[in-house]
């Protein structure tokens, strides 16, 4: 492999190249700041949260006011006391002042709900900006930038990143204002009074101060690597969801688990340094117990420091400008003509940087020509395309457009002159119309009226063959796809692509193996349609079945980076080299070397492969978005259609969990860290009686200051040591409590994680086909609310720990000393309380509402990210763009009346203090001058209460194990296999060829009929036990994002340990072992994420790799050899015929030359078998199969 192997000297690439790819991956480290998440408040957002802060201040400082009016009132008793002033100026004046409180109180809720509504409303707004902002710079990015980061921490980022951004940016700041201007008024007044004795305590501010800022920035750190570490394993999730057909048909569902599993106990770590340096904050504001507002600033800097943490990776990638950039205007913009050069060009994938793609390669494509590049798999020909699409940069030389660089032009002009459609076709999660209708953007007809548009679409859809199926649908050109096109066939879904591609009638056509998932009849339909839209327009196909491209103009024979031999179909044939060898390849072998063979006749009862009894043909809907007809074969539209049933007949799916249901469920899960949660809880019960017990020692304190200077210096000393007490015993309460419940809210974080992934991954796949259950929505699911239930276990349950104690303590010790007054003050509570659960009950309602809504535009940004390519190639990015735009119009409605309401319930438990005050004082007088009371009673039970009142407002086991299976397997009605046989299924796209193999595996249930195997309904077996004897090479190889000895791997049965002999022997037999071994870093190569630095064969030949490695009894190859190069797929197709020697096979293909040599053939078409026996007995009934193997021979 010298010629791919890229030059070195001492061990480092070519500064040239270095450079090149360097600038592609490039991303600029971001110094995470505060202030830098309101970057995108406009001027009305700075305007409102300015109002915002002034009536935050105010109604900061109008507390500390009320120091002013206790010292009036504890004046007003001491001369009362002393018999200064009588009975009836005593209540005159109280009643006076009293009213005061009550102006406090209503200013207090006007002003509260003012600066809460402000800055939630601009929360909401901002927050949504940047998610805007994040997704269309991720949208911006060169695909060389996905390589790097992979479209699991997009996900991440833009789920849970984003709500810990919103939480530090809205009501947090706006309270920390309120708290800072409340701390500096009450320093202000204090100073005006005495400041000596105030100078004193200020002492104290630098401390708390200086350990702020050390802190701060410790969680910030300790954030920012949780938030990476979060965002691998997101990775995982991500793969694994969209991948979970492979994922279930070779069990690995444990492996995945434990891999995700390892990425979050570094994320528990880190998790844990976060909670105890966030719980230093409490501790030192906790030794100042009299400063509350600067207790209260805690917990929502530690919102900040999450804020800011989680900021850092969002704004590298807005801030971020990529060398290819999709958003520049600049470049120029020609008349094309379609003339196409590559002029020594040499390039290297930037994740793969010790391997040479393309080597000096230079090419010349005529406008208007067709021009075919055929090869062995990783020869270079996708990379070719992606070149001319500009995906990437080439390291040397230069790709020309009609004699300009296409560097010079401008990239959205340049990739809306072409159209590509796949190796593997992408659709999106919408109806068929709007996904062909995809095809229109940057055309002369993207806003044409939509009876123009329907017309366009219909017509590309005939043209490719996909018509007569859509119409066949319930909802036709309306149905829904499914997220990636779940619910149509291989063969359907290229159809749409292809119609995609044509409709806008594109100067320059790009066809990566267009045709490979389809049926021979269709290949031939579609393959006319694209000879006339080739006419007039410069054409490069890629292709390994090379029936498709025997006239082109040009034939390009492509190995290992490098052009072998250019020319015509029969100028190529002369040669008899590398292109002669291919075609020779794909000959089937015809009728004419047996001419005398009988037609075999079939039993008509065995022609029915149907699953259920009671044939359905097509079920109408009339208001049901389906993916497939809905057929017995078909499903998934059956189990959709189920539901909708269960529905309309008043099922509900989502069970509705009561709040002590959660508590038992997440204590269950919680219940290891039970002794650190004890701990924590008794710290907390401590913390919370402080409360109480500052109230009793402050209402004695105010007693000496009436009684003779002697004995006032003695009992202040002796009240003043109490007070330190009570800084140490809370110090020590704040820190136990906070390490123990950071503990256990860390652990609960990363089990709750590991069980629900583990928990998804055990599902039935009709689970996923729901469109509720999508790629998006899970990841969403396992970033964003496993972190908000560590409030349940962490510091929110701390808090909630602490204010019951309070409360209870206060009420009691109240009630113990003066029963009265304690009933009157105690009505605050419940209107405390009970404004509170308003507010949570709110709450919750327009969070569950957002929830599904930010779902949904999470969804966009996933399915985006996972199908950058195809995003790039159509040029969606703005057109994806302002539909998140608008599925952000939801949640930020409900953010908006979230602030408007829930605001009014705030502000009434704000202002109820100043009331309840009032009262007290009130009430209290009358008890006094009354003589009920004494002085120390009457204060004694206020604060308690007072204070009491202020923290208020603060895997499957069943089934039957297989242990030797033989392999016979049965379909109702027909005997479809017998033991170590090799079938083939064979039709039109669309028949229930995949289904077959779906129903096989258990992938679905059958709603009536059976499926057995070796004579035991495949229903009573337990599934792990099927699978572990089952391997499937799917249509479209699914690898992850790990090395390849750990893909391989991942095919083994549970307790398998093979050695690296065994890995080898595999490769060697899936024709891999030669291409892995000269790689640099060998089986040890990373493959990107979903296998993105490979190409289409190489990953079908891991694939097959993976599958022998488990010595399967019975083996599934849906399209196993499709993305094969010939020469690859001879090789390989031997290799599968030595390995399906004793065991079961069942092969779906549409090149007919790898199944020519099954035992059996069933020829399927409409869900029934139309025709079955050997390849020979299949020709001589010169039927179905016998066209479909005329339409595929080359001839000479």
């Amino acid at each position: 492999m010298d010629e791919e192997t890229v030059s070195m000297d001492d061990g480092k690439l070519d500064p040239s190249y270095e450079k090149v790819i360097e600038s592609q991956v490039h991303i600029d480290n971001i110094k995470a700041s505060y202030w830098r998440l309101y970057t995108f408040a406009t001027k009305r957002d700075w305007l409102i949260m300015f109002i915002g802060l002034i009536f935050s201040g105010t109604a900061g400082a109008t507390l500390p006011l009320l120091t002013v009016l206790f010292e009036k009132m504890v004046d007003y008793f001491n001369q009362f006391q002393m018999r200064k002033i009588g009975p009836d100026e005593f209540t005159s004046k109280v009643n006076h002042d009293t009213l005061f409180f009550v102006y406090l109180g209503i200013f207090t809720f006007f002003a509260t709900y003012i600066y809460m509504a402000a800055w939630v409303y601009t929360g909401e707004r901002v927050s949504r900006k940047i998610r805007e902002k994040y997704l269309r710079a991720i949208l911006r990015q060169n695909i060389a930038y996905f390589d790097k980061i992979g479209s699991g921490e997009v996900i991440s980022r833009i789920t849970s990143d984003t709500h810990l951004i919103q939480d530090g940016i809205s009501d947090k700041f706006v309270m920390t204002f309120h708290y800072l201007c409340q701390f500096i008024a009450s320093f202000v007044i204090a100073f005006i009074k005495n400041w000596k004795m105030t100078f004193v305590i200020c002492c104290l501010i630098p401390l708390v101060g200086i350990t702020n800022g050390i802190v701060n920035k410790l969680s910030v750190v300790f954030m920012k690597r949780t938030s990476d570490f979060y965002s691998r394993s997101g990775r995982i999730a991500e793969e694994a969801i969209s991948t979970i057909r492979t994922v279930t048909a070779f069990g690995i569902q444990k492996k995945l688990s434990n891999l995700y599993d390892y990425y979050l106990k570094d994320a528990k770590v880190e998790g844990r340094k976060k909670s105890i340096a966030s719980g230093i904050v409490t501790i030192y504001y906790s030794v100042m117990v009299g400063a509350f507002a600067l207790g209260n600033i805690a917990s929502d800097i530690q919102a900040f420091s999450f804020a800011t943490g989680a900021s850092s990776k969002i704004f590298e990638t807005i801030y971020r400008v990529p060398p290819i950039d999709i958003e520049s205007e600049t470049g120029e913009k020609i008349e094309v003509k379609g003339h196409i050069q590559l002029k020594n060009v040499s390039f290297i994938y930037p994740a793969r940087l010790t391997v040479q793609t393309l080597n000096d390669v230079t090419l010349d494509i005529e406008p208007g020509a067709t021009v075919a590049l055929v090869g062995s798999s990783g020869s270079g020909k996708s990379t070719i395309v992606s070149l001319i699409l500009r995906f990437y940069d080439p390291v040397v030389g230069e790709v020309q457009l009609d004699g300009h660089d296409i560097k010079s032009l401008n990239l959205t002009w340049l990739r809306r002159q072409m159209s590509l459609v796949g190796q593997e076709p992408v659709l999106f999660n919408t109806t068929i119309a709007e996904n062909v209708a995809h095809g229109l953007i940057g055309s002369k007809y993207e806003n044409a009226s939509e009876d123009k548009k329907r017309e366009l679409i219909e017509n590309a859809c005939l043209m490719t063959n996909a018509h007569d199926f859509i119409m066949k649908l319930p909802e036709k050109y309306e149905t829904m796809v499914g997220e990636r096109g779940f619910l149509v066939s291989g063969g359907e879904k290229q159809r749409i692509a292809i119609a995609r591609a044509i409709i806008k009638d594109p100067k320059i056509l790009l066809l990566d193996e267009a045709t490979s998932a389809l049926d021979t009849h269709s290949e031939n339909l579609v393959q006319d349609a694209l000879d006339k839209a080739s006419k007039n327009r410069t054409t490069i196909v890629i292709a390994h079945r090379l029936s498709t491209i025997r006239n082109a103009a040009k034939i390009i024979v492509m190995n290992q980076g490098t052009i072998m031999e250019i020319g015509n179909h029969e100028e190529l044939m002369e040669k008899k080299s590398a292109y002669y060898d291919l075609v020779g390849a794909q000959r089937v072998q015809s009728i004419k070397e047996n001419p005398d063979l009988m037609n075999s006749s079939i039993p008509p009862e065995d022609k029915d492969i149907l699953l259920i009894k009671n044939k359905q043909d097509i079920i109408p809907e009339e208001d049901h978005h389906l993916g497939r007809v809905i057929t017995n074969l078909s499903a998934s539209s059956t189990i959709l259609s189920k539901r909708k049933a269960d529905l309309e007949a008043g099922m509900k799916h989502d069970y509705e969990y009561t709040t002590w249901e959660i508590l038992k469920k997440v204590g269950k899960i919680n219940r290891p860290e039970i002794p650190q949660i004890i701990i924590g809880l008794l710290a907390a019960i401590v913390c919370g009686s402080v409360y109480p017990v500052f109230a009793i020692i402050f209402s004695h304190i105010l007693q000496p200051f009436s009684k003779p200077p002697d004995q006032l210096k003695h009992e202040a000393i002796f009240w003043s040591l109490m007070f330190l007490v009570i800084a140490v015993v809370s110090l020590i309460g704040q820190t136990v409590q906070g390490v123990a419940f950071g503990y256990s809210g860390a652990n609960l974080i990363e089990r709750i994680r590991s069980i629900s992934f583990a928990s998804m991954l055990r599902q039935d796949i009709e689970f996923f086909d729901d469109e509720l259950n999508s790629v998006g929505v899970l990841t969403s699911s396992l970033s964003g609310d496993a972190t908000r239930v560590n409030g349940l276990a962490g510091i929110t349950l701390g808090t909630l720990l602490q204010v019951v104690p309070t409360v209870i303590t206060g009420f009691v010790l109240g009630l113990a000393i003066g029963w009265k007054l304690t009933l009157v003050c105690a009505i605050c509570i419940p209107l405390l309380i009970g404004s509170d659960a308003i507010c949570v009950k709110m709450l919750n309602g327009f969070q569950k509402k957002t929830k599904i809504a930010y779902e949904e535009s999470s969804q966009i940004a996933c399915e985006s990210a996972a199908n950058i390519r195809t995003v790039a190639a159509l040029t969606r990015e703005e057109d994806l763009c302002n539909i998140s735009h608008q599925k952000l119009d939801e949640p930020m409605k409900q953010g908006f009346n979230n602030a408007f309401r829930t605001s009014i319930s705030f502000s009434f438990a704000r202002c109820i203090l100043f009331f309840a005050d009032g009262l007290g004082f009130w009430y209290g007088s009358r008890l006094f001058r009354d003589g009920e009371y004494d002085l120390n009673m009457m204060f004694t039970v206020f604060f308690t209460i007072i204070f009491g009142s202020m923290a208020a407002d603060t895997w499957p086991k069943s089934g039957k194990k297989i242990e030797n299976i033989e392999g016979l397997i049965e379909f109702q009605n027909v005997h479809f296999l017998k033991p170590g046989q090799f079938a083939a299924l064979v039709g039109p796209s669309g028949c229930g060829k995949s289904t077959t193999v779906g129903l096989t595996e258990r992938f679905y249930q059958i709603t009536s009929g059976k499926v057995s195997i070796d004579g035991v309904d495949i229903s009573t077996i337990n599934t792990n036990s099927l699978r572990e004897n089952i391997a499937l090479v799917s249509q479209e190889p699914s690898l992850f994002d790990m090395s390849i000895k750990e893909n391989i791997i991942f095919g083994c049965r549970p307790g398998q340990n093979p050695t690296q002999e065994d890995i080898e022997r595999v490769c060697r037999e899936a024709h891999i072992y030669d291409f892995i071994s000269e790689l640099p870093d060998g089986f040890n190569t990373q493959v990107g994420e979903k296998g993105t630095q490979l190409s289409g064969g190489q990953k079908q030949r891991i694939a097959i790799a993976r599958a022998l490695i488990r010595n399967p009894k019975i083996l599934l190859l849906d399209e196993a050899t499709s993305a094969l190069d010939s020469q690859s797929e001879k090789v390989v197709q031997k290799a599968l015929d030595q390995a399906a020697k004793g065991r079961s096979t069942i092969a779906i293909a549409h090149r007919l030359s790898t199944i020519q040599n099954a035992d059996i053939i069933f020829v399927l078409k409409d869900g029934k078998v139309r025709e079955q026996g050997t390849h020979q007995e299949l020709l001589a009934q010169n039927g179905i199969y016998y066209s479909m193997v005329q339409e595929q021979d080359l001839g000479t």
